[in-house]
């Protein structure tokens, strides 16, 4: 057989034999919790801006159903919903503190031409390009174009802002990467790797095991003579990644079948196997680059932790530029 990453016939299928789970039906909600945690149908107010039952319901239409799937009770499903109602009502309110702090400055302006961009590309990619479709999307949620050309504005500052907190966060000192390195070592464990090329010969032409061995043999003869594996590839093989040298990129040990990862990983940098003959062919495999089993070295993955704490830093300063917005803003909640 071939490797396991070059054919698409080995699935592992993960199902669970029928019946192995409780056949119980997703709890449902015994009346809607919105209705009656908001009973005038007012959740907010954020500045001049009023926060609706309907503006919560919209939101969280699409991820319900899902959660009354995933809920094992009808508690924990109420638990989760209040949950997700109240971080929607949030995230609607810091959206209003968020477009007024955009509207402060004058000089920000949204040209109409990146409105228009946008409102073209929702009709093509949630309404098909079919006006009927987004007419009766408004009519379900009682909005005008004029409403919905105000939201599509709206997200545009909200996004434009966020982006500005996220992209002015300092740079991570080298002192807070190396510490992270030594208290986080294990999550840098890296597996036996090697970066492949291979060719394969083919019984195309009703050629025996022995003639493909001896044609595989030349090819080596070739290659141990100067010429490059990846020449030598794009020339003989007849796998699907000829024409880019036989290349077939980084594969761990367990990537592969053992009469592949066996004399695979005996190699050094720049080797190549014997013919290894299948019952699909003969393949010769060549070790283009490799990774040792260990930790990696603090300098491979220093790009890697420099992003993973720029990233907290600015999801800290975030939360924290918005907490200000929260306090010098006018809310009530309901």
């Amino acid at each position: 057989m071939t490797p396991r990453c070059l054919i698409a016939l080995l699935l592992i299928l993960a199902a669970s034999p029928a019946g192995a789970r409780a056949q119980t039906a997703p709890p449902a909600p015994q009346a809607d919790s919105l209705n009656m945690r908001f009973a005038d149908g007012i959740v907010a107010i954020a500045e001049d801006t009023v926060i609706t039952v309907d503006d919560v319901r919209n939101k969280i239409a699409d991820l319900v159903p899902q959660m009354q799937r995933e809920a094992r009770s009808e508690a924990e499903f109420n638990k989760k919903l209040e949950h997700l109602q109240d971080s929607v009502i949030q995230d609607l309110i810091d959206r209003v503190l968020i477009v007024k702090e955009f509207n402060k400055d004058d000089k920000r302006h949204i040209p109409e031409a990146y409105v228009d961009t946008e409102i073209a590309q929702r009709l093509n990619e949630d309404f098909d390009n079919d006006r009927s479709k987004f007419l009766a999307y408004l009519r379900a949620r009682g909005k005008t174009i004029g409403d919905f050309r105000k939201d599509v504005a709206e997200d545009i500052m909200y996004d434009y802002m966020i982006f500005e907190q996220r992209k002015n966060q300092g740079t991570v000192s080298p002192v807070k990467i190396e510490q992270y390195y030594k208290e986080n070592k294990d999550q840098f464990y890296q597996e036996d790797s090697i970066e492949m090329r291979l060719i394969q010969l083919t019984h195309a032409n009703g050629e025996t095991d022995a003639q493909l061995v001896t044609q595989a043999g030349s090819i080596l003869g070739r290659f141990h003579s100067g010429e490059k594996f990846s020449d030598l590839a794009k020339e003989f093989s007849e796998d699907s990644r000829r024409s880019k040298g036989g290349d077939w990129g980084w594969h761990k040990r367990t990537d592969l079948l053992p009469e592949f990862s066996e004399p695979l990983f005996a190699l050094k940098k720049g080797e190549a196997t014997q013919p290894i003959v299948t019952p699909n062919g003969c393949f010769v495999l060549y070790v283009e680059n490799r990774k040792y089993a260990g930790i990696q070295p603090l300098d491979q993955v220093r790009p890697q932790i420099e992003q993973i704490l720029s990233q907290q830093m600015s999801t800290v300063a975030l939360e924290q530029w918005k907490e200000r917005l929260r306090r010098d803003g006018y809310v009530k909640h309901f």
